[in-house]
């Protein structure tokens, strides 16, 4: 159970280490002593002109000479596509949203806990470095597992004005730019700041672009009302605002997460007093933890099923039958598609096997003709489960991601044009145990696939090449052909790097410049990510 009553997301709720679920407050002194720290950590980074990092310098690895900037210039900050950035020529928004892809919709979990930025500080000293990154932030509230987060968005510069508003719509503009229709709204609680966030992105959303849809996605493992008609109020209310998601004949789609926490008995009367009391007319999306278990009951009052799904690339099968099931129903159905999974405070993570879990589910999306996905998820940075570009994963992900979802709205897979890699691995060995003061270590959750120490070349080649790599001390290379392709690799000590060679001259390159280390003070089982069509 989380540390504002919300069960573990995969386990439906079965107890387990505290978590971290709600925005920390940010008044309050800063102690001197954290102060002074991140104060010297950064002006012994800048004096050695090596980019800033905040969570390999808190927890005492070193990063790697040619690290990425703290704050990089976003292509999305104006709404501009990265031209070359993608192995394959994305189609514009308007053919990804007409026709048969257009009824394809995909979208992405937004975490309201988690946004750009929570107090417009610079990158150095801001909430999430101080606090949240910092295995003592927050008082040492979250040392016991060496800091709530490993990973955080990318840092944005401080703004005038409203600054939260124009955060949210660059998080718009990059979700339309990667080709996704729209977020799916983790509603933690109907007031405080999670509430006005929600609010604030539905706004943000229809200024970006009137054609991003937002569902309201109610999280019955938080929300503190058993009152059917008080949540059927809150959604009514988000329900006004023009970003959100309706069907074409205007119901408006409500998809609670984990709706098995109340009975189907509950949820008609949510949707009567919607109808009775605001006039509207509902579309009702049930997602659960439990599938097999609750989709006969929900179906007389539902227009699709979802699930949460599992974070690792075993046992993927099992989407193909609710898949079937729910099409028999006459159902549509919302596949979760996600990258990984690594939980500090709760003590679990699910072994991602670098980009298969990604590619894994994905394939599930599209071979078994589901009809919508959901990206689980766009930025919950406290599971590690993040699609959104971050600190250490630049956009690889997402990058990925809009290959796979030309794929799925189109029905055809996206012709490679451009030498692009993908590189990926854990910065420590999965079974190094933390030197500092780490207590709480994370072990893998049932059911996922063995831990492993891997390195991983995924590239997608114009023509064959000889693919060139450099893992710690070893040099290698293999022969990749036309087309994806996932070379595996013995993680070793030191940085990473690969590169294209063709009839002798070298092309696309990557390096990721996050350094493996033997020996580390706190546990990192996330894999970082870097992508040669970004750069560096």
């Amino acid at each position: 159970m989380t540390a504002d009553r919300r069960p573990d997301r995969l386990t439906g709720g079965r107890t387990g280490p505290p978590s971290h679920r709600r925005r920390a407050r940010l008044r309050g002194s800063r102690p001197l002593l954290a102060f002074l720290t991140a104060a010297l950590l950064v002006v012994g980074v800048c004096a050695a002109g090596i980019a800033w990092d905040p969570f390999r310098a808190a927890a005492g690895q070193a990063p790697a000479a040619g690290q990425h900037p703290a704050a990089a210039p976003d292509p999305d900050a104006t709404g501009a596509r990265t031209t070359g950035a993608l192995p394959f020529d994305l189609p514009q928004p308007a053919a990804l949203r007409s026709g048969a892809a257009g009824r394809k919709l995909v979208f992405a979990h937004y975490f309201t806990p988690y946004p750009l930025s929570l107090d417009n500080a610079s990158a150095d000293a801001d909430y999430y470095t101080r606090n949240y990154l910092a295995p003592g932030g927050e008082n040492g509230k979250h040392e016991r597992y060496g800091g709530l987060l490993r990973d955080r968005p990318p840092p944005v510069p401080p703004k005038d004005g409203d600054w939260e508003y124009a955060n949210l719509q660059q998080e718009v503009r990059t979700a339309r730019g990667a080709g996704l229709d729209g977020f799916t709204l983790d509603l933690l609680s109907l007031t405080g700041r999670n509430w006005e966030r929600a609010n604030l992105l539905m706004k943000a959303a229809h200024a970006v672009d009137p054609a991003f849809r937002i569902m309201l996605m109610p999280d019955m493992t938080s929300l503190d009302t058993d009152d059917p008609a008080v949540l059927a109020d809150a959604l009514a209310a988000l329900g006004k605002a023009p970003a959100a998601h309706r069907l074409g004949d205007g119901r408006l789609v409500v998809s609670p997460f984990k709706a098995e926490q109340k009975d189907p008995a509950w949820w008609t009367r949510v949707i009567d007093t919607l109808r009775s009391r605001h006039g509207v007319r509902t579309a009702f999306v049930p997602l659960f933890l439990d599938f097999e278990g609750h989709n006969t009951a929900f179906a007389p009052l539902s227009y699709g099923f979802s699930e949460w799904g599992s974070r690792s690339y075993v046992g993927q099968e099992g989407a193909t039958a609710a898949v079937d099931r729910s099409h028999g129903l006459g159902k549509i159905w919302m596949q979760p598609v996600s990258v990984q999974d690594a939980r500090p405070n709760q003590g679990v993570y699910d072994e991602a096997g670098n980009t298969a879990t990604l590619r894994a589910t994905w394939t599930r999306a599209i071979d078994d003709g589901a009809d919508w996905v959901q990206l689980t998820t766009w930025n919950d940075y406290s599971e590690g489960s993040q699609f959104a570009p971050s600190l250490h994963n630049g956009y690889a992900y997402l990058d990925l991601t809009s290959y796979y979802l030309t794929r799925f709205k189109t029905g055809h897979w996206p012709r490679i044009v451009r030498d692009t890699l993908y590189l990926t691995s854990r910065t420590q060995f999965a079974a190094a145990g933390p030197a500092g003061a780490q207590a709480l270590v994370m072990s893998p959750r049932k059911g996922s696939a063995a831990p492993r120490d891997t390195v991983e070349v995924l590239s997608f080649l114009t023509e064959p090449a000889t693919v060139r790599t450099t893992v710690g001390p070893v040099e290698g290379a293999h022969e990749a052909p036309a087309g994806p392709h996932a070379e595996l690799l013995p993680l070793k000590p030191g940085t990473s790097a690969a590169e294209v060679v063709r009839g002798g001259k070298a092309g696309a390159a990557v390096e990721l410049p996050y350094r493996v280390d033997p020996t580390v003070r706190v546990q990192d089982l996330q894999y970082y990510a870097a992508t040669s069509g970004r750069g560096a």
